[in-house]
């Protein structure tokens, strides 16, 4: 059975396409007009080996908050339609990525519930590229958390430089979240004792 999720989403602000295949290789096709978040759904993809499209046209001449806030919605949202009854899947994972100084533990239950835990380094550079803001990693976390409806803990102990930092982060979270929606072979039905995800 297909493990696919499309989701439009069409405001004043944005108008965002997003299809996710969970049972992918890591090819991307990604263009939101941030490069820098791009590059963030690239890793996405390829660590996560989600075959991943998104097509986001934003509000940019105000700032990039709203295209990638909005796209981070959509893109939960699709995780959440392709997860379906979740029914079969590990449900928990856990991986720890490093980028050169910096290093990114992430956590994830595919439980059903929406919650974010977010720690990185203080004194951050404000700005990585032209126009992403790094304030908003952890938005686009709760974004997705919230319309996937899983439970996420990131923590970055520690690191020097915003793009790695960044980047370590979104490495980490697809290498767990593909574990934990990864079908298991000895797991029938739902993984809860509630009987339901």
């Amino acid at each position: 059975m297909s493990r696919t999720g499309r989701v439009e989403r069409a405001t004043k602000e944005t108008k965002v396409l997003v299809e996710v295949d969970l049972d992918g290789t890591g090819i991307a096709d990604v263009s939101t007009g941030v490069g820098f978040f791009d590059h963030m759904l690239d890793q996405l993809a390829k660590h996560g080996l989600f075959d991943l499209t998104v097509r986001t046209e934003g509000d940019l001449h105000i700032d990039s908050h709203h295209t990638m806030e909005d796209t981070a919605l959509a893109l939960g949202a699709a995780f959440r339609e392709a997860l379906g009854d979740r029914a079969g899947i590990r449900r928990f994972a856990d991986a720890k990525v490093p980028l050169d100084e910096a290093l990114a533990e992430v956590t994830v239950d595919v439980s059903g519930r929406p919650y974010l835990v977010h720690t990185e380094p203080e004194g951050m550079a404000p700005v990585i590229g032209r126009d992403y803001d790094t304030t908003m990693t952890r938005h686009i976390f709760e974004s997705f958390v919230a319309q996937a409806r899983v439970a996420l803990h990131i923590h970055v102990p520690y690191g020097r430089n915003a793009h790695h930092i960044v980047e370590a982060q979104f490495k980490a979270f697809a290498r767990a979240l593909r574990v934990a929606t990864e079908k298991d072979p000895r797991v029938t039905g739902v993984p809860s004792t509630k009987g339901v995800l």
